[in-house]
């Protein structure tokens, strides 16, 4: 199902008729949309509800895009009151993550837990990945996908994720990494108490297993799960792993 509130656009799984199921909300990472979550949506919604959203300006999602990762929280906060979703667990890659991250410190009260894909308490970007930006978007949008995949990731794997960083306004993707600069909660992670599943690709060169490491080691109730022959799109380089170690994680945790 597709739909659209509070302007942002979104897809739900078929709806898990499972009691007490948490609501799984995906969140995309810098210049994507919610398809990137296409391989989630159905596989998860037995054991829980699942929403693939396009960040505001992003996909079918009405503008501006946004340039905070706090900004970014709080549109998908206030859309997440505007649904009443049950059990609200935030899904995040990279931006996503981090604006996961975000959420688990401002809105404590109203989420149930969090998972964390491919990211970091602090998002530093190279000055170089705004010049090329600026200078030659479809040069950066050919070279992202092999820059942030496992080495033996086919190309055919990566193809879905060029075509939606391509459709996206290269103004829009540089104010997501601009957001991702300036991102930093690395004094603030004690705060979370919530159940968080950290989950990263073991070949991952733009958030590398080390910065997994430190979520698990300053939030008291996360745990890890490293995928082999992954980089940093581990979800749809090494989907049934993800999808499982979200499973075994909702399953342990919302029963």
């Amino acid at each position: 199902m597709k739909a659209k509130i509070n302007g942002i656009a979104f897809t739900a799984g078929p709806f898990s008729a499972r009691s007490g199921a948490p609501s799984i909300i995906l969140v995309h990472g810098s210049g994507l949309a919610g398809a990137f979550w296409d391989q989630q949506l159905s596989a998860l919604s037995r054991r829980m509800h699942t929403l693939a959203i396009d960040l505001p300006g992003h996909g079918q999602s009405d503008a501006p895009a946004l340039d905070s990762v706090p900004a970014y929280a709080a549109a998908l906060m206030a859309f997440i009151r505007t649904c009443g979703l049950p059990r609200p667990v935030p899904c995040g890659l990279s931006l996503g993550g981090a604006i996961v991250l975000q959420m688990l410190i401002d809105y404590p009260a109203e989420l149930a837990g969090g998972i964390l894909i491919g990211t970091g308490a602090r998002l530093r970007v190279r000055p170089e990945i705004f010049d090329l930006i600026a200078a030659d978007y479809p040069a950066f949008v050919a070279a992202s996908g092999s820059l942030a995949a496992a080495p033996e990731t086919a190309d055919g794997v990566l193809a879905p994720v060029r075509e939606l960083m391509a459709a996206c306004p290269p103004a829009v993707t540089a104010a997501d990494y601009r957001a991702c600069d300036r991102f930093d909660v690395l004094d603030r992670l004690a705060e979370i108490d919530h159940p968080v599943l950290v989950i990263c690709g073991a070949d991952d060169q733009l958030t590398p297993v080390k910065y997994s490491d430190y979520l698990v080691r300053h939030i008291d109730r996360a745990q890890r799960c490293v995928v082999p022959r992954a980089g940093h799109l581990v979800p749809v380089e090494q989907p049934a792993a993800v999808n499982e170690a979200i499973r075994r994680f909702v399953e342990r945790t919302f029963a």
